[in-house]
């Protein structure tokens, strides 16, 4: 599960900027100096990363105690955070960092590795969505008080098993579509449940959730009350509201660059 208490008091990059007034950044550079070269190869990862280039892995297990809490407070926390299961009990939490594109990954195994990653969104969540979903969607035989559900299967089983990599996600918008108490529940059981969640705060909050059906998101919308306002299935690859952007990565590069001289400059 992810934990309530990741998803909100997100630290803007702005925010990072104000800081180094009460910091030694002679001192910082003096004592972490392996903090400020990854701090500046993730900077140029984002400013040269476009959509066909893989993401960059930037590992800290060579680092000290305070270089990692240095890189922690200089890229803050952002709205995306998530976890991916895997079929040997280990997870990996991921957490987008105030700067749109930046990645912290902490996979949980005998020995925890950390990592940043630069990207739309980090390797392991599209490794889990391909890797770890079946390629076909069973569709059983409808319960009795079904009205629409078996058509619904149908289309995101042909949907799904068509879709490939550069073609245009599919929505199926629940609230907008006739289904009953029973379609629901049987849609949910068909489709099961994924290795991959991950909520987008903000103004009230998005879940998407990986099926176990590959290429098959459900991607619900909430108000600041909790309440929903829009349930769908996406058929395609992650959804857009969990990426960054070219743009996105681009205006991060710069920010961090911005941050890193104000911090050691």
């Amino acid at each position: 599960m992810i934990e309530e208490s990741l998803v909100h008091s997100p630290l803007k990059a702005a925010g990072a900027v104000a800081k180094p007034a009460s910091l030694n950044g002679v001192e910082l550079e003096r004592n972490c100096p392996n903090a400020i070269a990854l701090l500046s190869s993730v900077a140029a990862a984002a400013a040269g990363q476009r959509r066909e280039v893989p993401t960059r892995l930037f590992r800290l297990g060579n680092l000290t105690d305070p270089e990692r809490k240095l890189i922690a407070d200089v890229l803050g926390e952002g709205e995306v955070v998530g976890v991916v299961a895997s079929p040997c009990g280990s997870v990996a939490q991921i957490r987008e960092s105030a700067l749109a594109g930046i990645w912290r990954v902490r996979i949980e195994t005998d020995a925890v590795h950390e990592y940043v990653e630069v990207g739309a969104i980090p390797e392991i969540v599209r490794r889990a969505a391909n890797d770890l979903t079946l390629s076909d969607l069973l569709i059983g035989a409808a319960p009795d008080g079904a009205m629409n559900v078996l058509p619904v299967l149908a289309e995101i089983r042909e949907r799904a098993l068509t879709w490939r990599p550069g073609m245009r996600s599919q929505i199926i918008n629940f609230t907008l579509l006739p289904m009953s108490p029973v379609d629901l529940a049987f849609l949910q059981q068909s489709v099961g449940n994924g290795p991959i969640q991950l909520i987008s705060g903000g103004y009230g909050t998005c879940r998407v959730l990986a099926t176990g059906i590959r290429n098959v998101w459900s991607v619900q919308f909430f108000n600041v009350m909790d309440t929903i306002i829009l349930d769908t299935l996406e058929v395609g690859g992650v959804p857009t509201v969990a990426l960054a952007a070219e743009e996105d990565l681009w205006d991060s590069a710069e920010r961090l660059q911005e941050i890193i001289k104000a911090y050691f400059e």
